[in-house]
């Protein structure tokens, strides 16, 4: 039987703690190899503030731009090495013209952190662009992404972000997909398996769509079983961060963390807004301070 402890985060306050038996502290005086920044969910546009059941929770779209302003100063303030965004980055407008702007403006907001930013394919990036289209726009430390997934090494650590934006014919998503239909493709799971082989010592991961099996099964890509025996075989992953799931969650399957942040786009006012810091330690341990409404943990990845 899989063995998995859940934690649902909704209603967490700002900088709450949740402790996870067996995590591992880091050591006295000891400094951290790489610090990254994570946002997750900003759904920017122009549009009505929208009334939404759990677990897709309401969303103050109009208010993103000013969310991710606020993490952007907080970041520069941290100086973290690097900043990503986990997806679902703007919103649909009423042209595509329209959407194009949004994407334009909260990208601006987002240039705003003074160094490298990297972004994941989220569903709601591709509802009216193709994988170009957006990542053409939204480039990944200078670089261009023409299928939304990439490895990048940041102070000895292997990152790797997936894209699980493909339907259940393994086709990239390209105008009107359900958000609910996430897959990852053969070739990309084959890519992924000779990234974390190659991968000279600890890994990370980032997605969109929730690997775990503690979300909403809507939230969950399709084939997520057959994604986490390959990072399982690996045995150098620890730490899966996601979105998607606007709520939050923590899950531990077989030792691995999956994180998913609570997305910024939740609910209306400065008080709500979500966005994290991560530090990877030495002694094999990720700090994770969460600001407003994310969640502060500790994750082992020793």
């Amino acid at each position: 039987m899989e063995c998995s402890r859940r934690f649902f985060i909704e209603g967490f306050g700002m900088f709450s703690a949740v402790t996870l038996a067996g995590c591992s502290l880091p050591k006295p005086g000891e400094k951290p190899v790489v610090r990254f920044g994570m946002v997750t969910d900003c759904h920017y546009a122009e549009i009505p503030y929208a009334k939404r059941a759990y677990p897709v929770g309401d969303a103050a779209y109009s208010e993103s731009a000013k969310k991710l302003a606020e993490c952007v100063a907080v970041m520069n303030r941290e100086r973290p090495d690097f900043m990503i965004e986990l997806g679902d980055f703007k919103d649909l407008g009423p042209t595509k013209a329209a959407t194009l702007g949004y994407l334009e403006k909260i990208e601006t907001v987002f240039s705003g952190f003074k160094g490298p930013r990297y972004h994941v394919a989220g569903n709601h990036d591709f509802d009216c662009l193709t994988t170009e289209e957006f990542f053409s726009r939204v480039p990944n430390d200078g670089k261009v992404s023409k299928t939304g997934y990439y490895t990048f090494v940041r102070g000895g650590v292997t990152f790797i972000v997936m894209n699980a934006c493909f339907d259940s014919a393994m086709k990239p998503y390209s105008c009107n997909n359900p958000w609910n239909n996430a897959n990852v493709p053969p070739e990309e799971i084959a890519w992924l398996q000779k990234e974390l082989a190659a991968a000279p010592g600890r890994v990370v991961i980032f997605c969109h769509q929730c690997l775990c099996s503690a979300a909403e099964p809507q939230h969950i890509v399709k084939n997520a079983a057959a994604v986490r025996e390959v990072i399982e075989k690996s045995g150098k992953v620890k730490a899966v961060f996601t979105g998607h799931q606007h709520s939050g969650l923590i899950d531990i399957i077989k030792g691995i963390t999956y994180y998913s942040l609570r997305g910024l786009v939740l609910n209306a006012g400065e008080e709500e807004n979500s966005y994290a810091l991560a530090e990877i330690y030495p002694s094999g341990a990720i700090a994770v301070t969460g600001y407003r409404k994310a969640v502060t943990t500790t994750i082992s990845c020793g």
